[in-house]
């Protein structure tokens, strides 16, 4: 919340007509009955979000694909049935030919059993990595979310203050117009305070229209995070700014490199290449199995005649050529890792890089957020004192627009320091990995100001 304070000794002084441009600058908006506010839309962002669906259902995939490799470890075990009618016609054992029907009928059960296999066991081995992945997947989409809903809600706020700031400017502008002209009408004014005036005018008036598309535009890129519509949003009414604790860039950097999720998913990533690449050579590999079987068979064309028959027998499988398969495929895969290794060095460069601009930024948000409000308050001196010197004839009815504009474009910025300076902490954490729920939450306490619409 930006509020524009006169004081009251200076309020009595002034004449009815700027004492109306002083209470427009001192609205601040009317106050609506509900509250929305950030931990409400990170919520419905949670609870909405396509990026999370995906990577949930991705993580869903890796934990099912742990068993499927875990199975070719285990036992496998077959059984077949089989009945049928057959009808024979059987010549050469004498001078009768013999024709006749019988029912035939097979059972069997097949055990095979794993005793060595190269490949099956880095899979297994694979799917944890995967399943790694998955999971710094979905802790990452849930950081980003979270950033990306803390940008969105204050971009929306800043939005709103801009628009509020460039309302009451184009309303102030508008009572120095009307009173610019009735001088010049009254014979104590001139022709070009009055197109100063209306120049300035018109610049306002585009401005209101700028700021009311620009929050438009974000809120809905709010509602395109939440999938629900914007209402009112409860904003900041006192903030005390907080630069990084600890207050030096290193340990931030360390624990991105230790926690950032995007990270931890690269390293899962390539030591699953890795295991690829290791389980193309491993085809090299004999195999060794065990398989156990038993059968029932009974009918034959000279009945009774029944089989009952169980074996077993020790397997080994020993690939020798394979038309160059093998060798292609781990080369293909060794190739892979390589990349996925190189592209994990990239992403911790990145994250260095991110690390240290979100650090920076913070600490620059405190100053500016502080000579913000600094600047905002000389300002408001300025425009009193101008006004004073307006009315004594002292200053002109342009230092009077200048002062006006100025004010208004300082309070633009302190709208910009407050938000970036919340922002700015929410971006911190997130590059070094940590942010999470309860940081929504912390901010989520600051927005002890009246909501705005």
């Amino acid at each position: 919340m930006i509020s524009l304070r006169v004081p009251a000794r200076a309020l009595r002084s002034l004449p009815g007509s700027i004492l109306l441009l002083s209470c427009c600058l001192s609205a601040v908006g009317t106050p609506s009955v509900r509250a929305e506010d950030l931990q409400t839309d990170y919520q419905k962002a949670v609870a909405s979000s396509p990026r999370i669906a995906r990577a949930q259902a991705e993580l869903d995939a890796a934990l099912a694909g742990k068993p499927l490799a875990r199975s070719a470890l285990l036992p496998h075990l077959d059984a077949f049935a089989s009945g049928g009618e057959n009808t024979a016609r059987v010549t050469g054992f004498g001078p009768q030919t013999l024709s006749t029907g019988y029912h035939s009928d097979v059972f069997s059960a097949t055990l095979t059993q794993s005793i060595f296999d190269g490949q099956a066991r880095v899979a297994v081995a694979q799917s944890d990595s995967r399943i790694q992945a998955g999971r710094a997947a979905l802790a990452s989409a849930e950081q980003d979310l979270a950033v990306a809903v803390v940008q969105a809600y204050f971009s929306v706020l800043r939005a709103q203050a801009d628009q509020r700031v460039a309302q009451n400017q184009s309303d102030l502008l508008a009572s120095i117009d009307k009173e610019a002209k009735a001088r010049l009408d009254a014979g104590m004014g001139d022709i070009i305070a009055v197109r100063e005036a209306q120049a300035q005018l018109d610049a306002a008036q585009a401005d209101v229209i700028a700021a009311t598309n620009a929050v438009e535009v974000a809120t809905s890129q709010l509602e395109a995070l939440t999938h629900q519509p914007v209402g009112a949003l409860r904003d900041v009414s006192n903030l005390k700014p907080v630069g990084p604790e600890p207050p030096s860039a290193a340990p931030w950097i360390a624990s991105a490199l230790k926690n950032q999720p995007l990270l931890r998913q690269k390293q899962a990533e390539l030591k699953a290449a890795e295991q690829q690449a290791e389980f193309e050579r491993r085809a090299w590999w004999p195999t060794l199995t065990f398989m156990g079987a038993g059968q029932h068979s009974a009918g034959a064309l000279i009945p009774p005649v029944a089989m009952d028959q169980i074996g077993g027998s020790l397997n080994l499988s020993i690939p020798i050529y394979e038309g160059g398969r093998i060798r292609s495929r781990a080369r293909q895969a060794a190739a892979l890792s390589r990349a996925t290794r190189a592209g994990l060095s990239e992403t911790e460069d990145q994250i260095r890089v991110a690390t240290q601009i979100a650090f920076v930024d913070l600490q620059t948000s405190v100053a500016r957020y502080q000579a913000a409000q600094a600047a905002v308050d000389s300002s408001q001196i300025a425009l009193d004192a101008t006004r004073k010197g307006y009315e004594i004839g002292s200053r002109s009815m342009i230092d009077l627009l200048t002062a006006a504009t100025q004010l208004a474009a300082v309070q633009r910025t302190f709208s910009l320091a407050l938000y970036t300076q919340l922002v700015a902490r929410a971006q911190l954490k997130a590059a070094a990995g940590v942010l999470s729920a309860q940081d929504i939450e912390s901010i989520n306490t600051l927005l002890t100001g009246p909501e705005r619409q």
